[in-house]
């Protein structure tokens, strides 16, 4: 009963092709990174939508008796849904994209040392700077066995500094890492954090993919505890 007389939602950018007009397929590693960055900001910003009239994507939008809820603004909560799904579903081919073109990138790295062809992309790349650590927000308490946070490669010790498009600017308590898990069921999430050097050394900087998910054996979508720092 609650998807009946759904408002038509416009397909979005993402949904008909990249901003500018070039297919997805066409796109740069470079543009692919950055048309993932908008579609997980326009995903916090229809998130905090639904956080205004208090639902998520499962809440029942009508009476016990089929007529629409008269508390909340029926029709933006359903075209917001319709929106965040077709985010969701873009955003996994993105991210699929992604994945390939790194590997094909590194590759091409690869082929190069090999045959003794200059890195002239390691030189920009230098040129650039250090990339600045990000401060930690979270700690990895627990992980446990053969949940998604295990097989993300998450570990006890490790602090987290980026959840999604939470970090430690935003992240209101670890309120929003709720949100970012909500929302991306099935998807994959990037997740970086800091991770204790074997060594003693410094921290290492470490990045992964995890993936949401119920049924996997456990409580929760994760299977792991977070602290805040």
């Amino acid at each position: 009963m609650d998807d009946l007389h759904a408002p038509t939602v416009s397909s979005g950018p993402t949904s008909s092709g990249y901003s500018n007009g070039v297919p997805k397929e066409q796109l740069s590693l470079q543009e692919l990174i950055a048309e993932k960055d908008r579609v997980e900001a326009e995903l916090k910003a229809l998130g905090q939508v639904l956080d205004s009239h208090g639902v998520n994507m499962n809440t029942g939008l009508t009476t016990f008796d089929g007529f629409p809820r008269a508390d909340i603004d029926v029709a933006q909560i359903r075209t917001t849904r319709a929106r965040i799904v077709r985010l969701k579903n873009d955003y996994k081919e993105l991210m699929s994209r992604i994945e390939k073109g790194l590997h094909e990138h590194h590759a091409r790295l690869q082929e190069q040392a090999q045959n003794g062809t200059p890195a002239s992309t390691q030189a920009v790349a230098s040129s650039a700077g250090p990339t600045p650590i990000e401060a930690p927000f979270a700690k990895v308490n627990s992980v446990v066995a053969g949940s998604p946070a295990e097989s993300a490669g998450l570990k006890v010790g490790d602090t987290i500094t980026k959840f999604g498009w939470v970090d430690w600017t935003n992240h209101d308590k670890l309120a929003r890492l709720a949100q970012v898990v909500s929302q991306n069921e099935g998807l994959p999430i990037t997740v970086k954090a800091l991770r204790p050097s074997a060594s003693g050394g410094p921290l290492e900087p470490v990045e992964m993919r995890l993936t949401p998910r119920q049924n996997w054996g456990g409580r929760g979508m994760l299977g792991c505890n977070l602290l805040p720092l």
